[in-house]
């Protein structure tokens, strides 16, 4: 795989969507923005808040779009056309609700899964599925009609959001490996059960 030269978070824009769960992949941006010294400012042609540094000695843009949801390729796509990035070497984060909280999982392309916003940037790449994934598990409400107020309506519960937090705080061994785009490393180690878990 290619090095990471894009690291992308999904969420929603503005207060209302702040700290829900479809937000996820923009705070784990947000996140590493804070650990790196990254700013991240708000650029109109891109639709997105971008910002560029070294994170452990690789250049990479971090943004978070200022899209809503269901149109993340509308931001991501533009950034990678501009900037001659391929597909393979951008990574999206965002919220997944096949894992609970705490759980977190890479992926190479395939499909969107229902996702609205991994299928917006799939389209905005010009339909190229083949960037990494970094799922970040929310959990499930139990029934398929509460999905919507589960991931935009509510906030997450404080234990929720610290286990994703903790889970996000992902290690630097492991954050090399993938910029590096040795993914099938990072997976290893970040799979892996952590010290006190099954």
């Amino acid at each position: 795989m290619a090095a990471i030269r894009l690291i992308a978070g999904l969420g929603n824009p503005g207060p209302r969507y702040e700290r829900t769960r479809h937000n996820v992949g923009a705070v784990f941006v947000a996140n590493l923005a804070s650990r790196f010294g990254i700013a991240l400012a708000l650029d109109a042609r891109f639709k997105a808040r971008i910002g560029r540094g070294s994170l452990l000695g690789h250049d990479v843009r971090l943004m978070i779009p200022d899209t809503y949801m269901n149109l993340s390729g509308e931001a991501v796509g533009p950034v990678c056309a501009f900037y001659k990035i391929a597909a393979e070497a951008v990574l999206v984060a965002y919220d997944e609700m096949a894992f609970e909280p705490g759980v977190v999982r890479l992926k190479v392309g395939g499909g969107d899964n229902g996702h609205n916003g991994v299928r917006d940037v799939i389209r905005g790449l010009g339909n190229d599925a083949g960037f990494v994934r970094l799922r970040i598990g929310v959990g499930h409400p139990g029934d398929a009609s509460l999905v919507s107020g589960y991931l935009t309506g509510t906030k997450m519960p404080k234990e929720d959001a610290d286990r994703v937090l903790a889970a996000l705080d992902i290690p630097e061994s492991t954050f090399e490996h993938l910029l590096d785009g040795a993914i099938n490393k990072a997976m290893n180690e970040l799979h892996a059960p952590r010290e006190g878990t099954d």
